[in-house]
Protein backbone atom coordinates (compact mmCIF):
# COMPACT_ATOMS: atom_id res chain seq x y z
CA UNK A 1 0.00 0.00 0.00
CA UNK A 2 1.37 3.54 -0.96
CA UNK A 3 2.19 5.79 1.51
CA UNK A 4 0.60 9.46 0.59
CA UNK A 5 3.17 12.29 1.06
CA UNK A 6 1.85 15.40 1.34
CA UNK A 7 4.26 19.22 0.73
CA UNK A 8 3.44 21.35 3.30
CA UNK A 9 4.45 25.21 3.08
CA UNK A 10 3.76 27.98 5.67
CA UNK A 11 0.81 29.69 4.94
CA UNK A 12 0.99 33.17 3.80
CA UNK A 13 0.84 36.10 6.75
CA UNK A 14 -1.91 38.10 6.78
CA UNK A 15 0.21 40.89 6.76
CA UNK A 16 1.95 38.98 2.86
CA UNK A 17 -2.01 38.51 1.94
CA UNK A 18 -2.85 42.39 2.55
CA UNK A 19 0.30 43.02 0.17
CA UNK A 20 -0.87 40.69 -2.50
CA UNK A 21 -4.13 42.57 -2.43
CA UNK A 22 -2.97 46.20 -2.73
CA UNK A 23 -1.00 44.60 -5.89
CA UNK A 24 -4.40 44.07 -7.64
CA UNK A 25 -4.90 46.24 -11.04
CA UNK A 26 -7.78 48.08 -9.31
CA UNK A 27 -6.04 48.39 -6.15
CA UNK A 28 -2.51 49.27 -7.76
CA UNK A 29 -4.31 52.55 -9.57
CA UNK A 30 -5.07 54.70 -6.92
CA UNK A 31 -2.31 53.34 -4.37
CA UNK A 32 -1.31 56.16 -2.30
CA UNK A 33 2.23 55.23 0.16
CA UNK A 34 1.68 57.93 2.44
CA UNK A 35 -1.09 56.43 3.96
CA UNK A 36 0.20 53.05 3.58
CA UNK A 37 0.92 51.71 7.26
CA UNK A 38 4.67 50.75 7.97
CA UNK A 39 3.86 47.03 8.79
CA UNK A 40 2.66 46.78 4.65
CA UNK A 41 5.60 47.89 3.41
CA UNK A 42 7.93 44.89 3.70
CA UNK A 43 5.93 42.71 2.62
CA UNK A 44 4.34 44.46 -0.22
CA UNK A 45 7.61 45.15 -1.58
CA UNK A 46 8.42 41.78 -1.50
CA UNK A 47 5.24 41.31 -3.86
CA UNK A 48 5.76 43.73 -6.07
CA UNK A 49 9.77 42.93 -6.31
CA UNK A 50 9.26 39.40 -7.52
CA UNK A 51 5.36 40.07 -9.89
CA UNK A 52 7.39 42.40 -11.51
CA UNK A 53 5.39 45.83 -10.60
CA UNK A 54 8.30 48.23 -11.91
CA UNK A 55 6.44 51.67 -11.24
CA UNK A 56 5.25 50.70 -7.60
CA UNK A 57 8.88 49.66 -6.36
CA UNK A 58 10.36 53.00 -7.74
CA UNK A 59 7.39 54.57 -5.52
CA UNK A 60 8.26 52.07 -3.08
CA UNK A 61 11.58 53.09 -3.09
CA UNK A 62 10.80 57.15 -2.29
CA UNK A 63 8.56 56.46 0.21
CA UNK A 64 10.51 54.03 2.43
CA UNK A 65 10.14 54.46 5.94
CA UNK A 66 13.47 52.04 7.42
CA UNK A 67 16.74 53.36 7.06
CA UNK A 68 17.98 50.49 5.58
CA UNK A 69 16.74 48.75 1.97
CA UNK A 70 17.93 45.41 2.59
CA UNK A 71 18.31 44.47 -1.37
CA UNK A 72 20.66 41.81 -1.05
CA UNK A 73 18.17 39.02 0.39
CA UNK A 74 16.00 39.50 -2.85
CA UNK A 75 18.49 39.17 -5.61
CA UNK A 76 18.00 36.64 -8.37
CA UNK A 77 20.87 36.21 -10.92
CA UNK A 78 17.45 36.15 -13.49
CA UNK A 79 16.15 39.49 -11.94
CA UNK A 80 18.67 42.12 -13.16
CA UNK A 81 15.92 44.28 -14.63
CA UNK A 82 14.18 44.70 -11.42
CA UNK A 83 17.46 45.62 -9.83
CA UNK A 84 17.54 48.31 -12.41
CA UNK A 85 14.06 49.53 -11.29
CA UNK A 86 14.97 49.91 -7.65
CA UNK A 87 18.39 51.89 -8.50
CA UNK A 88 15.76 53.90 -11.11
CA UNK A 89 14.04 54.63 -8.21
CA UNK A 90 17.22 55.99 -5.90
CA UNK A 91 17.23 58.54 -8.82
CA UNK A 92 14.52 59.93 -8.28
CA UNK A 93 14.59 60.01 -4.33
CA UNK A 94 18.30 61.30 -4.91
CA UNK A 95 17.07 63.91 -7.25
CA UNK A 96 14.42 65.66 -4.84
CA UNK A 97 15.07 69.05 -3.47
CA UNK A 98 12.49 68.60 -0.52
CA UNK A 99 12.42 65.13 1.47
CA UNK A 100 9.35 63.19 1.09
CA UNK A 101 7.68 63.53 4.20
CA UNK A 102 8.31 59.30 5.25
CA UNK A 103 11.98 60.18 3.84
CA UNK A 104 14.39 57.95 5.95
CA UNK A 105 15.99 55.56 3.45
CA UNK A 106 20.02 55.91 3.57
CA UNK A 107 21.38 52.72 3.33
CA UNK A 108 21.29 50.03 0.00
CA UNK A 109 22.30 46.92 1.43
CA UNK A 110 23.05 44.35 -1.64
CA UNK A 111 24.99 41.71 0.68
CA UNK A 112 23.87 38.25 -0.04
CA UNK A 113 21.64 36.75 3.46
CA UNK A 114 19.86 33.97 4.23
CA UNK A 115 16.26 33.55 2.10
CA UNK A 116 14.19 33.53 5.45
CA UNK A 117 15.73 37.36 5.98
CA UNK A 118 12.76 39.30 5.02
CA UNK A 119 10.73 38.07 7.49
CA UNK A 120 12.71 38.10 10.57
CA UNK A 121 14.52 41.74 9.60
CA UNK A 122 10.74 43.11 8.64
CA UNK A 123 9.05 41.90 11.70
CA UNK A 124 11.64 43.52 13.75
CA UNK A 125 12.01 46.38 12.01
CA UNK A 126 8.67 46.84 12.77
CA UNK A 127 7.90 45.77 16.50
CA UNK A 128 11.25 48.75 16.68
CA UNK A 129 9.05 51.36 15.04
CA UNK A 130 5.79 51.91 17.12
CA UNK A 131 2.67 54.17 15.96
CA UNK A 132 4.24 57.21 18.71
CA UNK A 133 8.05 56.92 17.40
CA UNK A 134 6.50 57.04 13.84
CA UNK A 135 4.14 60.00 14.71
CA UNK A 136 7.33 61.99 16.92
CA UNK A 137 9.50 61.73 13.06
CA UNK A 138 6.60 62.77 10.96
CA UNK A 139 6.17 65.74 12.89
CA UNK A 140 10.38 66.96 13.71
CA UNK A 141 11.54 69.42 11.76
CA UNK A 142 14.94 69.21 10.64
CA UNK A 143 16.94 72.40 11.44
CA UNK A 144 19.29 73.91 8.55
CA UNK A 145 22.45 72.38 9.41
CA UNK A 146 20.13 68.46 9.39
CA UNK A 147 18.62 69.46 6.29
CA UNK A 148 21.96 68.59 3.86
CA UNK A 149 21.58 65.23 2.96
CA UNK A 150 24.24 63.03 3.80
CA UNK A 151 26.04 60.72 1.17
CA UNK A 152 24.21 57.92 0.31
CA UNK A 153 25.41 54.48 1.19
CA UNK A 154 25.40 51.25 -0.78
CA UNK A 155 27.03 48.16 1.21
CA UNK A 156 28.23 45.10 -1.27
CA UNK A 157 30.41 42.09 -0.67
CA UNK A 158 32.18 41.58 -3.90
CA UNK A 159 34.21 39.21 -5.55
CA UNK A 160 36.82 40.02 -8.20
CA UNK A 161 37.04 37.55 -10.79
CA UNK A 162 39.03 37.65 -14.35
CA UNK A 163 36.07 37.22 -16.28
CA UNK A 164 33.74 39.62 -17.26
CA UNK A 165 31.60 41.39 -14.85
CA UNK A 166 27.75 40.29 -14.84
CA UNK A 167 25.00 42.15 -16.29
CA UNK A 168 23.90 43.78 -13.45
CA UNK A 169 27.28 44.75 -11.52
CA UNK A 170 28.18 46.25 -15.24
CA UNK A 171 25.23 48.46 -14.88
CA UNK A 172 25.84 48.82 -10.99
CA UNK A 173 29.30 50.17 -11.20
CA UNK A 174 28.91 52.46 -14.41
CA UNK A 175 25.80 53.54 -12.09
CA UNK A 176 28.14 54.44 -9.14
CA UNK A 177 30.59 55.85 -11.47
CA UNK A 178 28.14 58.57 -12.54
CA UNK A 179 27.21 59.51 -9.13
CA UNK A 180 30.23 59.21 -6.97
CA UNK A 181 29.17 62.65 -5.41
CA UNK A 182 26.26 61.55 -3.97
CA UNK A 183 26.63 57.89 -3.13
CA UNK A 184 29.65 56.07 -1.45
CA UNK A 185 30.09 52.18 -2.51
CA UNK A 186 30.71 50.22 0.69
CA UNK A 187 32.69 46.65 0.79
CA UNK A 188 33.12 44.61 4.13
CA UNK A 189 34.47 41.91 2.49
CA UNK A 190 36.58 41.82 -0.73
CA UNK A 191 37.68 38.79 -2.70
CA UNK A 192 40.20 37.99 -5.05
CA UNK A 193 39.74 35.44 -7.91
CA UNK A 194 42.12 36.43 -10.87
CA UNK A 195 44.73 38.56 -11.68
CA UNK A 196 43.69 42.08 -10.71
CA UNK A 197 42.79 43.57 -14.28
CA UNK A 198 42.58 47.46 -15.38
CA UNK A 199 38.86 47.24 -14.84
CA UNK A 200 39.68 45.65 -11.27
CA UNK A 201 41.46 49.07 -10.45
CA UNK A 202 38.38 51.09 -11.66
CA UNK A 203 36.34 49.01 -9.27
CA UNK A 204 39.13 49.85 -6.25
CA UNK A 205 39.16 53.03 -6.63
CA UNK A 206 34.81 53.72 -6.54
CA UNK A 207 35.24 51.87 -3.31
CA UNK A 208 35.23 53.46 0.21
CA UNK A 209 38.44 51.36 1.33
CA UNK A 210 37.88 52.49 5.10
CA UNK A 211 34.63 50.30 4.99
CA UNK A 212 36.56 47.06 3.73
CA UNK A 213 37.27 44.38 6.97
CA UNK A 214 38.52 40.98 4.88
CA UNK A 215 40.29 40.73 2.21
CA UNK A 216 41.46 37.33 0.68
CA UNK A 217 43.42 36.73 -2.46
CA UNK A 218 42.57 33.01 -3.25
CA UNK A 219 44.56 33.33 -6.60
CA UNK A 220 48.27 33.06 -8.34
CA UNK A 221 49.72 36.58 -7.89
CA UNK A 222 53.40 37.44 -9.03
CA UNK A 223 55.34 39.54 -6.01
CA UNK A 224 55.01 42.81 -8.31
CA UNK A 225 51.01 42.57 -8.48
CA UNK A 226 51.04 42.03 -4.87
CA UNK A 227 53.14 45.20 -4.64
CA UNK A 228 51.06 46.93 -6.75
CA UNK A 229 47.95 46.44 -5.14
CA UNK A 230 49.31 47.62 -2.22
CA UNK A 231 48.64 51.71 -1.86
CA UNK A 232 44.54 49.88 -1.99
CA UNK A 233 45.50 48.56 1.23
CA UNK A 234 47.32 50.95 3.19
CA UNK A 235 43.81 52.82 2.27
CA UNK A 236 41.94 49.55 3.76
CA UNK A 237 42.07 51.27 7.91
CA UNK A 238 39.63 48.90 9.23
CA UNK A 239 40.80 46.17 7.65
CA UNK A 240 40.49 42.90 10.18
CA UNK A 241 41.60 40.21 8.30
CA UNK A 242 43.83 39.69 5.50
CA UNK A 243 44.64 36.06 3.48
CA UNK A 244 47.07 36.15 0.88
CA UNK A 245 47.89 33.00 -0.92
CA UNK A 246 50.16 31.48 -3.47
CA UNK A 247 52.50 34.22 -4.61
CA UNK A 248 55.17 32.43 -6.63
CA UNK A 249 58.56 34.34 -6.89
CA UNK A 250 59.80 34.40 -10.68
CA UNK A 251 63.83 32.34 -10.83
CA UNK A 252 65.07 35.92 -12.26
CA UNK A 253 64.01 37.94 -9.17
CA UNK A 254 67.29 39.04 -6.96
CA UNK A 255 67.22 38.86 -3.34
CA UNK A 256 67.09 42.84 -3.22
CA UNK A 257 64.19 42.49 -5.58
CA UNK A 258 62.43 40.43 -3.64
CA UNK A 259 62.97 42.81 -0.48
CA UNK A 260 62.01 46.05 -2.25
CA UNK A 261 58.93 43.89 -3.40
CA UNK A 262 58.15 42.60 -0.12
CA UNK A 263 58.17 46.45 1.28
CA UNK A 264 55.58 48.07 -0.68
CA UNK A 265 53.35 45.62 1.02
CA UNK A 266 54.45 45.41 4.33
CA UNK A 267 54.98 49.10 4.61
CA UNK A 268 51.48 49.26 4.01
CA UNK A 269 51.05 47.17 7.64
CA UNK A 270 51.86 50.31 9.31
CA UNK A 271 48.13 52.02 8.52
CA UNK A 272 46.28 49.08 9.79
CA UNK A 273 45.35 49.90 13.14
CA UNK A 274 43.02 47.13 13.49
CA UNK A 275 44.13 43.99 11.78
CA UNK A 276 43.60 41.04 13.89
CA UNK A 277 44.01 37.68 11.38
CA UNK A 278 46.91 37.40 9.04
CA UNK A 279 47.18 34.20 6.40
CA UNK A 280 49.64 33.50 4.54
CA UNK A 281 49.80 30.22 2.13
CA UNK A 282 51.81 29.22 -0.33
CA UNK A 283 53.99 32.65 -0.16
CA UNK A 284 57.23 31.40 -1.03
CA UNK A 285 58.71 35.01 -0.83
CA UNK A 286 57.85 34.63 3.05
CA UNK A 287 61.14 32.37 3.56
CA UNK A 288 63.73 34.37 5.23
CA UNK A 289 61.54 37.60 5.23
CA UNK A 290 59.10 37.03 8.52
CA UNK A 291 60.76 39.70 10.54
CA UNK A 292 60.08 42.14 8.04
CA UNK A 293 56.59 41.21 7.30
CA UNK A 294 55.32 40.91 11.30
CA UNK A 295 57.58 43.82 12.73
CA UNK A 296 55.25 46.50 10.96
CA UNK A 297 51.86 45.60 12.50
CA UNK A 298 50.53 47.86 14.88
CA UNK A 299 49.05 45.66 16.98
CA UNK A 300 48.80 42.38 18.37
CA UNK A 301 46.88 39.73 16.01
CA UNK A 302 44.45 37.05 17.66
CA UNK A 303 44.94 34.76 14.54
CA UNK A 304 48.13 33.77 12.17
CA UNK A 305 47.58 31.32 9.62
CA UNK A 306 51.26 30.68 8.06
CA UNK A 307 50.61 27.04 5.39
CA UNK A 308 52.91 25.70 3.17
CA UNK A 309 55.67 28.20 3.34
CA UNK A 310 59.09 27.65 3.91
CA UNK A 311 60.32 29.10 7.19
CA UNK A 312 64.01 29.80 7.78
CA UNK A 313 65.71 29.19 11.57
CA UNK A 314 65.80 33.12 11.48
CA UNK A 315 61.71 33.24 11.19
CA UNK A 316 61.44 30.33 13.66
CA UNK A 317 63.51 32.36 15.82
CA UNK A 318 61.86 35.55 15.38
CA UNK A 319 57.96 34.11 15.26
CA UNK A 320 58.71 32.93 19.11
CA UNK A 321 59.78 36.23 19.70
CA UNK A 322 57.63 39.10 17.98
CA UNK A 323 55.64 40.94 20.06
CA UNK A 324 52.64 40.97 17.86
CA UNK A 325 52.34 37.44 17.98
CA UNK A 326 52.04 37.39 21.81
CA UNK A 327 48.30 37.19 22.12
CA UNK A 328 47.89 34.75 19.66
CA UNK A 329 44.13 33.12 19.98
CA UNK A 330 44.41 30.45 17.28
CA UNK A 331 47.43 29.67 15.36
CA UNK A 332 47.69 27.39 12.02
CA UNK A 333 51.24 26.31 10.91
CA UNK A 334 50.16 23.49 8.65
CA UNK A 335 52.25 21.68 5.37
CA UNK A 336 55.54 23.37 6.60
CA UNK A 337 58.61 21.24 5.39
CA UNK A 338 60.87 20.96 8.32
CA UNK A 339 64.40 20.24 7.93
CA UNK A 340 67.06 20.42 10.65
CA UNK A 341 64.17 22.22 12.65
CA UNK A 342 64.77 22.60 15.87
CA UNK A 343 61.66 22.47 18.40
CA UNK A 344 62.79 25.33 20.82
CA UNK A 345 61.32 28.54 19.14
CA UNK A 346 58.36 26.74 18.59
CA UNK A 347 58.23 25.27 22.21
CA UNK A 348 59.05 29.54 23.35
CA UNK A 349 56.29 30.43 20.83
CA UNK A 350 53.76 28.37 22.56
CA UNK A 351 54.92 29.03 26.24
CA UNK A 352 54.22 32.43 25.47
CA UNK A 353 50.61 32.32 24.42
CA UNK A 354 49.90 29.36 27.00
CA UNK A 355 47.28 31.76 28.42
CA UNK A 356 45.51 33.08 25.55
CA UNK A 357 45.80 30.55 22.61
CA UNK A 358 42.57 28.66 22.23
CA UNK A 359 43.49 26.67 18.38
CA UNK A 360 46.36 25.53 17.29
CA UNK A 361 47.06 23.13 14.23
CA UNK A 362 50.14 21.81 13.79
CA UNK A 363 50.79 20.01 10.94
CA UNK A 364 54.59 19.26 9.42
CA UNK A 365 55.74 18.31 5.89
CA UNK A 366 59.06 16.02 6.71
CA UNK A 367 59.21 14.92 3.71
CA UNK A 368 58.66 16.24 -0.29
CA UNK A 369 55.51 15.05 -0.82
CA UNK A 370 53.18 18.01 -1.39
CA UNK A 371 50.68 18.41 1.12
CA UNK A 372 47.26 18.93 0.54
CA UNK A 373 45.42 22.42 -0.29
CA UNK A 374 45.44 24.21 2.50
CA UNK A 375 42.70 26.98 3.55
CA UNK A 376 42.60 29.31 6.63
CA UNK A 377 39.80 28.55 8.48
CA UNK A 378 41.07 31.74 10.41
Amino acid sequence: MGILRMSIQSPPTLLELAGRSLLSNKSRANLDLEDLPIELFPPFFVEAFNRGHTEVLKKMVQAWPFICLPLGALKRQSQPEMLRVVLDGLDMLLAQQDRPRRWKLQVLDLRNVPQNFWRTWSGAMVDACSQEDIKKNQALKLGPAMAAKPPFKVFIDLSLRQRPLDEFLTHFFLWVTQRRDMVHLCCNRLKFFGKPTRHTRKVLRLLQLDSVQKVEVHCTWAPSTLAACAPFLGQMRNLRKLLVSQVRVPAHTSPEEQEWLLAQLTSQFLRMHCLRKFCVDAVLLLEGHLEQVLRNLKTPLEALSITNCPLSDSDWNYLSRCPNTSQLRRLDLRGIKLINFSPVPLQNLLETVAATLKSLDWKPVRSQTPSSKPSCLL
